[in-house]
């Protein structure tokens, strides 16, 4: 099997990313230790930077199961490493750029990030479609 420290460097900062949006999303909108009784609803409250940047949490959480299940069935299906860690690392970069686009409130921009981002597990998929055939 190949060395899988690498993946596992992937998947932990797919994961930790969008705690950095959830961060920024509570500064920008104020966020006092009295609102942490029940933080979802100060963020569901929020408008402008605040609301932008606990969209871009939730969609980061979202996109991650396909993220996740490709990396691992990539792995497991032993694509070569170099091309799990160039589709990785993809997704990573454009989930960064889609959650700055997101905060700067460039719809048409992140739109097409996000496209690109959502295609990167999908190929890998598709690889291991392909090896399996």
């Amino acid at each position: 099997m190949q060395s899988i420290s690498g993946i596992v460097y992937l998947i932990l900062i797919a994961c930790l990313l969008p705690y950095l949006f959830a961060v920024i999303a509570k500064m920008a909108g104020g966020f006092k230790s009295e609102d942490n009784q029940n933080p979802r609803s100060f963020l569901a409250n929020t408008t402008g930077l605040a609301a932008r940047a606990n969209a871009a949490q939730q969609n980061s959480f979202e996109s991650l199961p396909l993220f996740i299940a490709a990396i691992l069935l990539a792995e497991y299906m032993v694509i070569p490493q170099f091309i799990i860690m160039t589709f990785g690392i993809a997704y990573l970069v454009f989930r960064l750029l889609y959650g700055l686009c997101y905060l700067a409130n460039w719809a048409t921009l992140r739109s097409i990030i996000w496209l690109l981002s959502l295609l990167c597990p999908i190929c890998l998929l598709l690889l291991v479609i392909k090896l399996t055939a």
